[in-house]
């Protein structure tokens, strides 16, 4: 695989910093949440949610549900690569796939899965995403259109034989 080749569009690029190394020497859980995050935020830039945006208009964004799931360890210094593939939208909410990827030998490390919602600030509701920003996610998504939707997408966790489970038989 190539950098070319990655699933989804490049939103962000980095690198595992010391600080996000745990005891069993891979990059730790949370850091790769905050990775996202700081992906998602590059994502938003590009959509107009921008740090002026949010002081000017009183409105952001807030993050309401999230899947993510850990495929291989990154370690100290490695470069990451962070793509975004859009599922869905509407006029208040978005839904994305985002993929975290090994910088140079390009296998894929992480997903994660988010929904966010827009929100007024003042009244700490969902409100309508702005015409501009809705213009720059349709364009987006445009660019995504004839990907589908990607088979990790919308995963549950199960125990495929369970010792024991808490579900009720039925």
């Amino acid at each position: 695989m190539s950098d070319a080749e990655l699933m989804g569009s490049e939103v962000l690029r980095g690198t595992v910093l010391p600080e996000w190394i745990d005891a069993n020497e891979h990059m730790n859980v949370a850091y790769y949440v905050l990775a996202f995050d700081l992906a998602v935020d590059s994502l938003w830039e590009a959509f107009g949610i921008t740090e002026d945006y949010i002081n000017v208009s009183n409105s952001s964004t807030f993050a309401v549900e999230s899947h993510v799931t850990w495929q291989r360890e990154l370690a100290v210094d490695e470069p990451y690569i962070i793509t975004s593939h859009l599922l869905a939208y509407d006029n208040k909410r978005i839904h994305q796939f985002m993929r975290m990827y090994h910088g140079e030998k390009y296998f894929l490390a992480a997903t994660a899965e988010w929904l966010n919602l827009h929100v007024d600030l003042d009244i700490r509701r969902v409100s309508p995403w702005p015409a501009a920003i809705l213009r720059q996610i349709s364009a987006f998504a445009e660019r995504q259109a004839d990907w589908g939707w990607p088979p990790d997408a919308g995963k549950q966790m199960t125990v495929a034989n369970p010792t024991y489970s808490a579900r009720v038989p039925g």
